[in-house]
C-alpha cells in the first residue's frame, strides 16, 4: 500500500509516532495529543489528507514540538489578603480558576486575567 511510518525517538514520551500511515496521494495522520489548535481523534490524531504543504510541515513541527518539550508543571497557588482570607489559584486547562476552599468562585481564560482579578480583590501571590 505504500504507506509509511514516521517514529520520532528522540520523543520524552512513550508515544513516538509522528505521522501513521502516510499515503503517496496525501492521506495520513499526524499526533498533536491534546493541542488545542486541532481537532484531534480520540488517539490523538488528526487527518492531514486535505492540508497544504505548508499545514502539513507546520503541524508536524507542532507535533514534534509537544512531543520533546517538558510539560509545564501544573499551577495551583494560594493567594492571601491583608485579612489572611485565602484563594486558590488553579490552572486545569484550558482555563485559570479561582477556588474559595472546594467552591469555584471565577473563571478565567489567561492568568493575566486572573492575576488581575486577584490583585484587584487585594490578594498577593505567595513568593
Amino acid at each position: 500500500m505504500k504507506r509509511v511510518n514516521f517514529h520520532y525517538e528522540e520523543s520524552l514520551y512513550d508515544k513516538k509516532i509522528v505521522v501513521y500511515h502516510l499515503h503517496p496521494n496525501g492521506n495520513g495522520f499526524v499526533y498533536v495529543g491534546n493541542l488545542p489548535q486541532y481537532e484531534a481523534d480520540d488517539r490523538g490524531f488528526v487527518n492531514v489528507r486535505d492540508f497544504s504543504e505548508k499545514e502539513l510541515r507546520s503541524i508536524i513541527a507542532d507535533s514534534l514540538d509537544y512531543l520533546s518539550l517538558e510539560p509545564e508543571p501544573p499551577y495551583d497557588k494560594t493567594w492571601t489578603n491583608r485579612d489572611n482570607e485565602k484563594l486558590d489559584l488553579v490552572y486545569e486547562e484550558p482555563f485559570w480558576n479561582i477556588y474559595t476552599g472546594k467552591n469555584l468562585e471565577e473563571s478565567f481564560g489567561t492568568f493575566s486575567d486572573a492575576e488581575d482579578y486577584l490583585i484587584d480583590q487585594g490578594f498577593k501571590e505567595p513568593k
